[in-house]
Formats: structure tokens, C-alpha cells, sequence
């Protein structure tokens, strides 16, 4: 089989070390490639996205998060993008004094507090969504239809695994007696929420 083109230029560039046995080659190392895309498609480094708006990262998941499905509550976008708890009530606390959203109070529960978007915030979130889409289809012209779904579903899977991977991790490192961070804890919360949620009990 002849080399990936796209991979040539890493390769022959970087070389793996003769210093250590075994190393791993990260240009072929499916996480590592996944957080290269990830890292590539933070909305904060596009500057068509930055000439529309200079929220930051986290920022803008939220705001689409509330502007998707709002009212929804903080856990809740939090479950959504297997964000941490911090890194939400950052990005709300930021969103509530730019007055992009504002915090209402539940219709059925008067305890729980939902976020909406203000009017500023929707006018904000119709030109990122249009802008999104715009840049999603230029992403998506180098996959057919077939391989789009296959994509996704590929995709879908390994969240799945990767979720069930880490908690599993976190409630074993718990049983022996090991304290675990508060993000393992979260991991672990969503883990309990997926099996439940699918009808599985853990």
C-alpha cells in the first residue's frame, strides 16, 4: 500500500527517536489525530468566526449549547459536550455579564435554573450558526454522503467507548481505596446517566 500523501510532509520532517524502544509514532495514533483536529477547529482560531464575535472557546460551545436547545440547565450542556463543571460555569458567568444570555427559572420546577439567550445572544447565534454552516460544508466536501455517516457512526462509538473506558478507570482507582479528581467523578455521573438512559443499569 503506498503512503498517505497527507501524511508525507510529517514524516519526512519528523523522524521517530532511536532513543527510546517502542515509540509511538503520533502521526498514526488515532487519539493524538483526533485532538489535532480538534485543536485545528476551536472557533476561537477561525477568523471569519472572530470577525463575528472574540468569545473564547469555551464561550462559544456554550452559547451554541444554549442556543440549540435552550432552556436547558448548566449539567446539562455540561453532559452534552462531556465538559467540565468548571469550564461551563465559567463560560455562563462570562455569557451572563456580556448579556448574550440570562438565567430562568424552570416551568415545572421552580429550584431549577435554565439558561436562554437574549436577544442579543439570538442575534449573535444566527450569525454563528450561519457562518457554521457555511464552514461545515467546506469541511464535509472532502466526504461523500456514505462516508459522512460512516464517520459519525464511527464517531458515536468511540465516545462511547472512550466514556465507558475512563469511568470504568475512575470506579476501579475508587474501589482501591484511591481518591479521583472531580472531573474522573463527573466522567463517571454521565457514564451512570448513559447506561441508564440506554435502558442498561450499571
Amino acid at each position: 500500500m503506498s503512503p498517505d500523501p497527507l501524511q508525507l510532509p510529517r514524516k519526512a520532517k519528523l523522524k521517530l527517536t532511536d532513543r527510546i524502544a517502542n515509540p509511538i509514532d503520533l502521526t498514526q495514533h488515532f487519539p493524538f489525530m483526533v485532538a489535532v483536529v480538534t485543536n485545528l477547529l476551536q472557533l476561537s482560531k477561525d477568523a471569519t468566526i472572530r470577525s463575528i464575535s472574540n468569545l473564547e472557546p469555551r464561550e462559544f460551545r456554550v452559547l451554541l449549547n444554549v442556543g440549540s436547545y435552550m432552556p436547558i440547565k448548566s449539567a446539562d450542556i455540561a453532559y452534552l459536550g462531556r465538559l467540565d463543571s468548571y469550564t461551563v460555569s465559567r463560560a455562563v458567568k462570562t455569557l451572563l455579564s456580556s448579556g448574550l444570555i440570562e438565567v430562568v427559572e424552570s416551568s415545572k420546577n421552580r429550584k431549577i435554573k435554565n439558561l436562554i439567550l437574549t436577544a442579543e445572544g439570538e442575534s449573535l447565534y444566527k450569525k454563528l450558526s450561519q457562518s457554521l454552516s457555511t464552514r461545515t460544508s467546506k469541511l464535509e466536501s472532502v466526504l461523500n454522503n456514505d462516508e459522512k455517516k460512516e464517520l459519525l457512526r464511527m464517531l458515536s462509538l468511540i465516545e462511547r467507548k472512550a466514556e465507558s473506558m475512563i469511568a470504568t478507570h475512575a470506579i476501579e482507582a475508587r474501589e482501591q481505596g484511591k481518591n479521583i479528581s472531580t472531573d474522573q467523578k463527573e466522567i463517571v455521573r454521565w457514564y451512570k446517566k448513559s447506561l441508564k438512559a440506554s435502558g442498561r443499569v450499571s
